[in-house]
This record gives C-alpha cells, structure tokens and sequence, in this order.
C-alpha cells in the first residue's frame, strides 16, 4: 500500500463515527487530567490502558493518542492560572503565562496558548504525515555524542532565562545539578548525596522539584503579601480577544516553532520539555526587546505552547516507524501498543496501515477538537482565579500534596516537597532564578547518560565530541550561544 492510500485508510478510520468518538473521548480527558498539577499524560495514559481492555486496536490506540496531546495541551492551564507545572513541558509556559495572569490577562494567555497548540499541533501532523519514514532514518542517525551536544546547547539557555545576575542563575543550575545526581548511580552502583536514607536512593521525582520550586514558593508569596494590592489583578479574567497586532506578535514564533518542535520531537528523547525549552531561549535570543520576557510576553507565552504540542505528534515518528519511545510518555504508549497486540515498528506502515494512518489522521480531528472545546470553555477555565485567596491556597496546596503523593505512596516525598518549597521562596527572595535549576535538573540526567556512553564507545577519549559532524555542529552553536550574551553584557558595562 503506498503512502497516497494509506493516508486515506487513515482518513476513513479518523472520520467515521466510531473514530471521532474516540478521539473527542481522549482530548476530553486528556485536556482534564492535563489541568490537574501532578496528573501528566503519563499518568493519564497509563490509567486508560486498563479501560481500552476488549477494545478494537485501532480505536483504542486513537483514544490514548489523543488523550496524550490533550494532557500537553490542558497541561497549560495550571501553568498559567496557578504557577503549578504538572508537566514538565509546560514549565517554560508558567515563565511568561503566569505573570500575564498576575496582570489580569489569565483569559488572553489561556487563548495564546490554546491557538499555539493548535497551530503547533497541526503543522506538525502534517509534517509527520509527509515525513515520517524519512525522518525516522535521520532520527537513528543521532548517536550519544549528538544528544550530549543538543543537551549542552540546551543548557546554554541558562545565560537566556537569568533575568538578574548571570552567576545567581549558574550557581541556581549547578544546585539542580547535584539534585538530579541524588540517588544510586545507575551504572556503578554508587550511592550519591544519599546520606544513608533509603528514600533517596531511586532520587527526587521531577513533580517534587517543580511543585516545589514553582506551585508552593508560590503559595509561601501569596500569603505573605496577603496584603499587597497590586496582586488584585491576579484574580481578573481580562478580555480573550486577541487583537491584529498581538496575533501578528504570535505569527513568528509559531511558524519557527512549529517546525523546530516537530523535528525535537522526532529525536528519541528530546520531546515536549526540551522543545519548549529551546523554543522559549530562540525566541528570547531573536526578539527586539528580549527584557519583556519573564514579565508577560506574548511570545514567551505562544513558542514554548506551539513547541511543545508540535514535539508531541513528532514523538510518534520514532515510535510508530522505529518502535522506539522517544519520551517517558511514548513509552507507556508502546506498552499500550504491546498490550493490544501491536507490534510498532517499520513493518507496521504495511501489515497495520489502518493504525498506523489512522492515528496520524485523527490528530487533525484532535486538534480541531481542542481548540473548540477549549477556546469556549476559558471563561469557566479562569473562574479559578476568582476563587478567594485563602481558598485557592489550600487548594494548590492540597493538589500538590495528591499530586507527589499519587506517584511514590511515600510520605518522605511529601517532606521534599514542603523541603523544595522553602527552597523556592528563599531563592525569590535573594533573585536567584528557578528555571535554571530546573533546566539543569531535567536535562542533567539525560546529559549525564549521553556523555558517558559516548565515552563508552570512545573508549575515554573525548575526541568523539569534535569527530561526529553533527556532535561538533551542535556545540559550536552552544559556544557561541553562551559566550554572546556574555560579551554583550560587558560591552554594556564598559559604555
């Protein structure tokens, strides 16, 4: 079956009545578990596999493909009402989108998002749909030496994301750093930072960290400045429409976005985060006037969301094509796969095309369906900010406390959290910025293992970095990436 037919096979199976059923099903409960902070896909994905038991393959396979992107797309939410990322791939959306609704803008923030994921998400199952055997050959291409550099050059976001002094925000990454090596080294077997607890000996959950450092840091300011009037704003809804000159603003970074986001989705464990990540630092290193980031920019807002929903369709490039997960999500995804007797892989293009086009193809319905059901739905969205202060504490407090603890059933994590959110308020108060940490505690790991299998295979020698094109490419940009705003700095100091 060649690629014409297939596409419509995909298409019939995506438009008939059982299949946009499915579809409108899974963005539904995607975007609703995505809302709630602690709730990721995830989790989401993993408590629908039980429930798709006796199903048709193909329609179950559509209903967890959607209720994956609808949780990166309702991911946003807490992210911008709350400053509580569940997902690690909304956390750069909270940098921009929270302030904007401390501004009273929660409405045009929530709208900015919801059409950056859609915009985001439909280029990308375009591209996927005209790229995807192509681009699952160039994904394997990328060896640990390239994955380091990408990582490294993601890193050199930290001189992007310090608003104040560039030494504040280094010291914030090397502290995210050590935290992301607590734990037992998985290829010695040595105990690191551990002390001798038991409980540290599998690490810190990324939820920990972030709610920590973002949702209850948050909460320890609302209750000291219970009092400041200037936070009254925090509770308006302000208007959804987005004017011609706005939308004009949002233009640029979503077309860049869309396809930066797709092909880091593609790389098998890049995804969401990295791609919101690096969409967020390019647009701040483009921009005109890069100071408005941080304090509600509109572009701050629009890449990051268009980043990360176009990096969830490219993520089923390697899963469908190759069989490999390229994210902690694709691969509960596969284990999905697996349980319903599908083998994903290069044959499955030719033995299942029904499945294989029919989830490319319903994400065009999916799309389309999450921004009908979200764009309306933002006005009953935000009555969460109206919420009376004390009320809406207890409730962000008491969703990351379910949150942590849905995931481990250990009190010892919750005592991180309360750990983390002292952390938190004591870094705002000395303005050591948080992104870092949390940039260098979730790419630490990744980075971590990439460099040593590329020592691994170089036998110790760090030549390897410089003798793969695409290694030495990627780290040249990431030099001069991290050596320009530190020239420009000085430049600044000397006139």
């Amino acid at each position: 079956m060649g690629s014409i037919e297939g596409i419509m096979t995909g298409f019939q199976v995506a438009f008939s009545m059982q299949g946009i059923l499915y579809v409108l099903i899974g963005v539904f409960v995607g975007t609703f578990i995505g809302m709630m902070p602690g709730l990721g896909p995830i989790s989401a994905i993993a408590v629908m596999i039980p429930v798709t038991f006796g199903m048709d393959p193909t329609s179950a396979l559509v209903m967890m493909a959607g209720v994956y992107y609808g949780a990166i797309f309702g991911g946003s939410t807490s992210s911008i009402l709350l400053n509580a990322p569940g997902v690690s791939g909304t956390v750069a959306t909270s940098f921009d989108g929270y302030p904007m609704a401390q501004q009273g803008k929660a409405g045009k923030a929530l709208a900015i998002a919801a059409i950056s994921s859609f915009v985001g998400g439909t280029v990308s199952v375009v591209l996927l749909m005209l790229l995807a055997p192509v681009l699952s050959s160039v994904a394997i291409s990328f060896g640990p030496p390239a994955y380091f550099a990408l990582m490294f050059m993601g890193l050199t976001a930290i001189t992007s994301l310090s608003e104040g002094s560039t030494i504040k925000a280094l010291i914030s990454a090397v502290v995210g750093f050590m935290v992301v090596t607590i734990g037992i080294d998985a290829q010695t077997g040595t105990q690191r930072f551990t002390f001798g607890n038991v409980n540290l000996l599998e690490g810190l959950d990324f939820l920990v960290i972030a709610l920590g450092l973002f949702a209850l840091a948050e909460v320890c300011s609302l209750v000291i400045n219970r009092k400041d009037l200037s936070m009254e704003n925090a509770h308006k809804l302000g208007s959804l429409r987005i004017t011609k000159k706005e939308f004009e603003e949002m233009s640029g970074p979503m077309t860049r976005q869309s396809f930066l986001g797709f092909i880091l989705g593609v790389l098998p464990g890049a995804g969401a985060t990295i791609a919101s990540f690096i969409a967020y630092i390019t647009e701040k290193k483009i921009a005109k006037h890069p100071e408005e980031f941080g304090k509600g920019s509109i572009k701050g807002v629009a890449a990051p969301e268009t980043a990360n929903n176009a990096a969830t369709s490219g993520a089923f490039v390697p899963l469908l094509s190759l069989g490999i997960p390229g994210s902690g999500t694709t691969a509960v995804m596969l284990g999905a796969f697996l349980v319903l007797g599908v083998q994903p892989g290069p044959l499955l293009m030719t033995d299942r095309p029904e499945i294989f086009w029919g989830i490319i193809a319903s994400m065009y319905i999916g799309n389309v369906f999450l921004l009908i059901l979200n764009l309306p739905l933002i006005p009953y969205i935000a009555k969460v900010l109206k919420i009376p202060r004390p009320l809406l504490i207890s409730l962000v407090i008491m969703f990351s406390i379910i949150g942590v603890y849905a995931i481990s059933f250990n009190t010892f994590d919750l005592y991180m959290l309360l750990l983390f959110g002292v952390v938190g308020f004591i870094m705002r108060l000395y303005a050591f910025p948080a992104p870092p940490f949390i940039l260098a505690f979730i790419l630490g790991g990744m980075m971590e293992q990439a460099f040593r299998q590329s020592l691994t295979i170089s036998n110790g020698s760090l030549s390897i970095f410089v003798q793969e094109p695409i290694a030495l490419t990627l780290l040249i940009i990431a030099f001069l990436s991290f050596i320009f705003p530190l020239i420009k700095l000085l430049r600044k100091r000397r006139v």
